[in-house]
């Protein structure tokens, strides 16, 4: 299969479950609610490392938040509900109730919970103050610009990580560039994000390691200047390779952002000097999630 020119290669990416849950994170401005959105979400690239995976989903419109104010949609993915219950505390804790003019609210609902303001009210000391509304309960803790607004809990479910595609490029400039492109689309869909910087990761792992501490070392298949001392799956020509990864809320919607991506990449990559598409491919050790490029994209 090519797509203006780039090989897309026959094989899969893998995937492992997840659990997830969606925040909306408003403030006075929309300034404002993307600094703590930002900050919330950071190093929060992968479960090997950070205990969780984090990203903005979206803008919303005053119209479309709770409380009628600019606002922006995180995801937050881990590896269970308890981990994941740690994550979120302690980022909004961190990052949302210590900036100025913030709020935060659930962003799904369903029957397994997962703890905010529940936890988060015992910053007032005292002075805390729940209100229902609905079904809903919500605390007003007081801090010093008035007070900071937040949801009970929030939601779980269950949703699909490392969801991937492989760019091979005759030139790490060409590499970026597809990449970009990607971004560009993939940013556009809902119900995923892509948790790495600007959505790429460079060290791209493979599932184990010879040193018996590490569950992840680097893929030596595709890093060029191991070429001559491994077995290498580069195509001749070909000097870098990056690795876009997705984690969504279902496999159709990892499915969807993967095949926006790779026809965004094609589209550009072609006359930057990309060489073909790839996936993360562990012979089955990574998880049972299985995206076959061909299907995708057929």
């Amino acid at each position: 299969m090519q797509i203006n020119g780039v090989e897309i290669q026959d094989t899969f990416a893998e995937a492992f479950p997840m659990t997830a849950t969606r925040l909306i994170i408003t403030a006075a401005d929309r300034f404002w609610a993307r600094r703590a959105a930002e900050s919330m979400t950071g190093f929060a690239t992968s479960v090997i490392g950070c205990g969780c995976e984090a990203g903005i989903e979206k803008e919303l419109d005053p119209s479309q938040t709770p409380d009628g104010r600019p606002g922006i949609a995180v995801l937050i993915f881990s590896v269970s509900g308890k981990e994941l219950e740690k994550q979120v505390v302690r980022r909004v804790g961190q990052c949302v109730l210590t900036c100025p003019s913030t709020s935060v609210f659930a962003g799904m609902q369903g029957e397994k919970k997962v703890a905010l303001g529940s936890h988060l009210r015992y910053f007032g000391d005292g002075f805390q103050l729940s209100k229902v509304i609905g079904d809903r309960r919500y605390w007003r803790i007081p801090v010093m610009d008035g007070e900071f607004v937040c949801e009970e809990s929030t939601a779980r479910c269950k949703a699909v990580g490392g969801g991937n595609f492989l760019v091979l490029s005759e030139s790490l400039s060409g590499a970026l560039k597809a990449c970009e492109s990607a971004m560009h689309a993939m940013r556009q869909i809902p119900n995923v994000i892509m948790p790495f910087p600007g959505g790429v990761a460079r060290s791209g792992s493979k599932v184990g390691s010879k040193y018996k501490s590490l569950n992840a070392s680097t893929n030596d298949a595709y890093c060029p200047t191991l070429r001559t001392v491994t077995t290498s799956l580069l195509p001749v020509g070909v000097t870098a390779a990056l690795e876009v990864v997705i984690d969504g809320l279902t496999q159709s919607d990892v499915e969807r952002a993967m095949r926006v991506g790779i026809l965004a990449a094609c589209e550009v990559g072609e006359r930057h000097g990309l060489r073909a598409i790839a996936g993360g491919n562990y012979g089955g050790k990574l998880g049972p999630y299985h995206f076959h490029l061909h299907e995708i994209l057929g």
